[in-house]
């Protein structure tokens, strides 16, 4: 089945989408070096922990979309950072980057005229690419909100 050019824009437009709620790049854009590995109370993440889980996760759906020899990494262990903070300072910088990144490439598959969104991943269990693009801006969405609450409740948000 050929998808239509409409559904690719609007997916596209979804992995980027500020009309609902803030972006990724809005939510981390600022947040001040000494907050990021503060875990709020009655929170059980940091905002670092949150912008990592975001890439990891963020990554393996990209991996598993594109990657016949796929293997899912162990969960929740392979999905959450250890430590509240970032390990090194350069960390923070280098995940908001995958996660740039790996949006593009998301973005990238996307406009792919030759990639059927409604076929079934061939090395999946049923799972199409439509399915793993929904996955994936959903997932975002929600832990974006997350990033802006532990903001918010660090004083570092509107």
């Amino acid at each position: 089945m050929a998808t239509p050019d409409s559904l690719r824009n609007h997916l596209t437009a979804l992995l980027n989408w500020q009309d609902a709620h803030v972006d990724f790049d809005t939510a981390v854009k600022g947040l001040p070096p000494r907050l990021r590995g503060v875990q709020p109370p009655g929170l059980p993440y940091s905002a670092w922990q949150l912008v990592e889980h975001l890439r990891l996760a963020q990554w393996d759906i990209l991996d598993f979309c594109v990657d016949p020899a796929y293997r899912a990494p162990k969960w929740p262990e392979a999905y959450w950072p250890k430590s509240p903070a970032p390990p090194t300072p350069k960390a923070w910088q280098q995940s908001i980057a995958a996660v740039r990144a790996d949006r593009r490439s998301f973005e990238r598959l996307l406009t792919d005229p030759a990639l059927d969104l409604f076929a079934q991943i061939p090395h999946g269990e049923g799972q199409t690419y439509l399915r793993e693009f929904l996955l994936v801006a959903d997932h975002n969405a929600f832990h974006v909100g997350q990033i802006l609450v532990v903001r918010r409740l660090l004083g570092a948000w509107g």
